[in-house]
């Protein structure tokens, strides 16, 4: 497994930016797929963004394409969201994670069960 660290969140007003940062440590980062999911209260965690093991292959949910921006440096072992002109309903807490896959092929990202690896969390608060 990879240990993960979420870092970056905070309070920000609707139309501000925010970057979220990933830091992994343990099995090879450089060889895995990973994703961003998000949880606001009495909601079930949701899919947000995906990247393949070298970052040259991406997926968004359609409530933050064109918004959102995953990225992935596997020489600090670091994966970024990058978030643009937030929206009061993007509130919730972020998740990182890792899969023991590389690629996207076939979809799977959108499941969390397919991720074996996870981070505690930062809370992301958009205020209108």
């Amino acid at each position: 497994q990879v240990q993960l660290v979420e870092s970056g969140g905070g309070l920000v007003q609707a139309g501000g930016s925010l970057t979220l940062s990933c830091a992994a440590s343990g099995r090879t980062f450089r060889s895995s797929a990973m994703g961003w999911f998000r949880q606001a209260p009495g909601k079930e965690r949701e899919f947000v963004a995906a990247i393949n093991w070298n970052g040259d292959s991406t997926a968004y949910a359609d409530s933050v394409k064109g918004r959102f921006t995953i990225s992935k440096d596997n020489a600090k072992n670091t994966m970024y969201l990058q978030m643009n002109n937030l929206k009061p309903e993007d509130t919730a807490v972020y998740y990182c994670a890792a899969a023991p896959r590389a690629s996207l092929i076939d979809r799977w990202y959108y499941r969390s069960n397919n991720y074996d690896s996870w981070g505690q969390g930062t809370q992301v608060t958009v205020s209108s």
